[in-house]
């Protein structure tokens, strides 16, 4: 192997040590503006680092995963979801020999474009872009607007098509309890290892927050979930990600019959003591309004908004409020809908590049 570079010696272990099926990195359909390799990573080892140093990354820490605004510090945030999508689903990767840096870039990146305040906040933004002409707000599509278009000054990062498409297919929709797929899968196992991984990872650890956050106690769990996933969050995560490793490989990733309807019942029982609870119920009007006050502000305020978003006002009134951290909608709207003393303008200090 003599004369290669550290990259091309990265891919030639890739072909003797993933499967058959795996992706490999010298296979990969390149990116939409083609680049000159780098030396030492593979292509999708130079996703990963793009995506883990672009200014979407770093704000997914004041982002609300589950618990909206917790004031403890040991409560998810996106951030800290994204970064237990991303250690599952390379657990699940390394197990079937599929591509590790794939999945990894995929996980990293799964979730750029939420919004502030977790779902409450992706359905107001949805409401408000139907009402303003838009086909609606979905997170996934966001994320990958926020790759290809929003990031680095509107230059974006130049992804791979494999990355691409498993941020954009990332979101679950209508399970097949047969065989545990779901619709409209990606273009490859990893991408599939993420779009199972992230279920895995939110159920779990939403239900550990509600936990800790007393929202519910252990006692009102459905009996199901105890005795087949398990009395404990590292048990229970094992479990389903040892079922996950015995049931799947070139036909594609599944759970067993069994431990699916353990899963889809826990999924129904957060649904329905926490994320539609009455605490939340309660505050989700708070953040609609909160929401629809920041979009009519830069409606009628466009020049308050970079120019990087691009001359489509709506869109880049979506894209300037779906980037924002919780603390930051929430001192804009503050600043925004609170009167202030004379002669001093706050809005001149908050606004700037983001």
């Amino acid at each position: 192997m003599e004369g290669n570079s550290v990259r091309e010696m990265c891919e030639a272990k890739e072909e003797i040590l993933l499967a058959s099926w795996a992706m490999k990195s010298r296979m990969s359909k390149g990116r939409q503006s083609p680049e000159e390799p780098c030396s030492v990573r593979t292509c999708f080892q130079r996703d990963r680092d793009r995506i883990v140093h672009s200014k979407a990354f770093r704000r997914l820490k004041h982002k609300t995963q589950v618990l909206l605004l917790p004031e403890g510090d040991h409560y998810r945030t996106r951030l800290t979801h994204t970064l237990e999508v991303s250690q599952i689903s390379r657990v699940i990767a390394r197990s079937l020999s599929l591509n590790e840096d794939l999945v990894e870039a995929i996980a990293l990146g799964h979730d750029l474009g939420h919004t502030p305040f977790g779902h409450m906040g992706e359905r107001a933004l949805d409401k408000l872009a139907k009402q303003n002409g838009k086909e609606g707000f979905s997170h996934a599509k966001q994320s990958l607007r926020v790759v290809d278009v929003l990031e680095k000054d509107g230059k974006g990062l130049n992804l791979t098509e494999e990355v691409r498409d498993g941020i954009l297919k990332h979101s679950k929709g209508q399970v097949d309890v047969r065989c545990g797929f779901y619709n409209d899968v990606p273009m490859t196992l990893e991408g599939w290892v993420v779009r199972v991984a992230d279920s895995v990872a939110y159920l779990n650890h939403d239900l550990d927050d509600a936990l800790r956050a007393g929202v519910i106690k252990m006692n009102e769990l459905p009996p199901e979930v105890v005795k087949v996933l398990g009395d404990r969050h590292s048990k229970r995560i094992g479990t389903i990600v040892k079922d996950i490793v015995a049931n799947s490989g070139s036909h594609g990733i599944s759970m067993s019959e069994r431990i699916l309807e353990a899963v889809e019942t826990l999924r129904a029982f957060l649904y329905e003591k926490v994320y539609t609870a009455k605490r939340a119920s309660e505050e989700e009007p708070k953040v609609e309004h909160l929401i629809c006050t920041l979009f009519n502000f830069f409606m009628c305020n466009p020049h308050f908004i970079p120019e990087k978003y691009g001359s489509d006002q709506v869109q880049s009134v979506i894209d300037f409020i779906s980037g924002m951290t919780d603390r930051y909608a929430m001192l804009l709207f503050k600043r925004i809908a609170f009167p202030t003393p004379w002669p001093h303008d706050p809005l001149n200090d908050l606004f700037v590049t983001r």
